[in-house]
């Protein structure tokens, strides 16, 4: 398997992501194509023992930087490590694209100058999974767009279901809407004609859902518009690490805590790891003519080896073409 990095994508780029491939040209010996500036990848592979390992760098001189405005970015920045990264994809020469950098750069390079949407696929969709003491769980849309209709999502529940069975194992997914209650009549003019849809879809529907059914692992895959996703995702990791300080703080009060802390150190590790985004990695942009895996930002090496890690699994799986016949499934319907 042929995997391409954007090296320049990280908020410390290239640091975490060079890092980050190495980690998994060792774990999984497939070939790490790692795109960006020549000089500064090199410089920094020069720190470890390569011995063994196909790493290969493909030379971009533009970066789209974080603060840059997509559109303007995408247009101008036309050697950048996005448009040179994912052109090898189209092109056929590598399997998948991962990037930690500007979302809006990686959406729009993507669906208006490279891979470009799967035929018939309406509007390409951000997803994140997320772990769960009861498994994990694909959201989607989580920002990429905060205008739809009920027809894109529609198509964000196929490619959810689609992505849950491929990657996550899930025979029968789940599939719920996100909403402020679970009867059909609840939710504004968007969620109430996308139950319809949904309800008559090839799809395991269980209807509406509220996040405190979501986060007890009662869906596989949630559904929501790009705000509404987007805050929703942004309310539960807030929360995880607001509680996650509390504890510490609390553990910290007194002298008996803390001695109790300690004796419970390796069990709030192994919590830590479970609720750790680093360890999912990232999120694949579903509908695009191609895998892509957006990564965090502030991402680790950690980070940048899931995020990998998840694009074999999205290759392995084929998801792009079992999102296509998925799609030409429901247009039958």
């Amino acid at each position: 398997m042929k995997i391409v990095l954007d090296a320049m994508g990280s908020d410390n780029y290239p640091t975490p992501d060079v890092a980050g491939a190495v980690q998994a040209a060792r774990e999984w010996r497939d070939e790490i194509i790692l795109v960006g500036r020549e000089p500064l990848i090199r410089e920094e592979l020069s720190r470890f023992d390569l011995e063994g390992l196909n790493l290969n760098v493909v030379h971009a001189a533009d970066v789209i930087e974080m603060d840059d405005d997509p559109a303007w970015a995408a247009r101008e920045k036309k050697n950048s490590s996005m448009h040179v990264g994912m052109n090898l994809v189209k092109n056929g020469e590598a399997d998948a694209f991962v990037s930690a950098g500007n979302t809006g750069g990686v959406l729009t390079v993507a669906t208006l100058h490279t891979l470009r949407r799967i035929q018939g696929i309406k509007r390409p969709a951000l997803a994140i999974v997320i772990p769960l003491p009861a498994g994990r769980f694909i959201a989607l849309d989580i920002g990429a767009n905060v205008e739809c209709r009920p027809e894109f999502l529609l198509q964000f529940a196929m490619m959810g279901d689609v992505y849950a069975r491929a990657v996550l194992g899930c025979a029968n997914p789940r599939v719920a809407l996100l909403s402020n209650g679970e009867e059909p009549s609840k939710g504004n003019s968007l969620l109430k004609e996308t139950y319809k849809l949904l309800d008559t879809a090839p799809l395991n529907f269980i209807g509406n859902m509220e996040p405190k059914e979501i986060v007890a692992g009662q869906a596989d895959v949630l559904i929501a518009d790009g705000f509404s996703g987007n805050v929703f995702i942004k309310t539960m990791e807030a929360t995880a690490k607001m509680l996650s300080g509390l504890i510490l703080d609390e553990i910290k009060a007194s002298p008996v805590t803390a001695i109790g802390g300690l004796l419970a150190k390796p069990a709030f590790g192994r919590v830590a790891r479970r609720i750790d985004p680093f360890e999912v990695g990232g999120g694949p942009l579903l509908g695009v003519d191609g895998v892509v895996i957006i990564a965090h930002g502030r991402t680790n090496a950690l980070g940048i080896k899931s995020a990998i890690g998840q694009a074999r699994n999205a290759v392995q799986g084929d998801v792009v073409n079992t999102i296509r016949d998925g799609l030409a499934d429901i247009s039958k319907e």
